[in-house]
């Protein structure tokens, strides 16, 4: 299958209220370009060097989404051109990317990524530190982001009633912080499911998925 047929018949699974992320981490520029060529425009990077490259490399109105863990010192490299960031699990991240932001006077949106899994190695947030988070002072002062909404990762199981339950309490999570609308909190997106789950992560409320391997055929390390 090549990858516009993927695209294709990936597209014509989704409800059409579900933004698809392709997730192109470790692909070379020419398979990008082939899901550009078949209407793609939203990519999913996990380090920040290689989106680098490629956003200098590719046409301009393509959205670049930082799905990896990011960390503070690399933010720079990105803020002129970042449009979402996915995996935001600190007041301490926010600083950096409202700081970065400011000097390309630029609103970058982002989600705050919230622990879902059963697994030690995921990164995240508890929902009660996320609440703590959008109802402090310090997160007001700063306007040179936005939180757009909440992502997460499910348990790497067999496990499909887990990982539905996984999904369902990022669902309810995001329904309980959803009335919190300030002048940079306005949560829409909800970020779950990848190319294993998303039919289930759809079903439980996902408007945004991240697929990889299904688009781009495995992964190449």
């Amino acid at each position: 299958m090549s990858i516009a047929s993927n695209l294709k018949h990936i597209r014509a699974t989704l409800p059409k209220e579900v933004t698809l992320v392709a997730v192109s981490k470790t692909k070379p520029v020419s398979s990008l370009m082939e899901a550009y060529q078949a209407g793609q425009r939203i990519f999913g990077e996990n380090k920040v060097q290689e989106m680098v490259e490629k956003h200098d490399t590719m046409p301009k109105d393509i959205e670049w989404h930082m799905i990896g863990h990011l960390q503070r010192n690399k933010v720079k490299y990105m803020a002129e051109f970042v449009h979402l960031i996915h995996g935001v699990d600190s007041l301490k991240l926010l600083k950096e990317i409202n700081k970065q932001a400011q000097k390309h006077d630029r609103i970058i949106e982002c989600l705050l990524q919230i622990k879902i899994a059963s697994e030690d190695s995921k990164f995240g947030m508890s929902a009660n530190d996320a609440e703590t988070l959008l109802n402090s002072d310090e997160l007001k002062s700063l306007q040179h982001i936005c939180i757009t909404g909440l992502m997460g990762m499910a348990t790497f199981t067999d496990d499909t009633i887990q990982i539905q339950n996984e999904f369902k309490f990022l669902k309810q999570t995001f329904d309980e912080l959803k009335p919190l609308e300030t002048a940079n909190i306005n949560l829409k997106h909800l970020s779950m499911g990848m190319s294993g789950d998303y039919k289930l992560a759809i079903s439980q409320g996902s408007t945004m998925i991240r697929v990889g391997s299904s688009i781009f055929g495995e992964r190449n390390y």
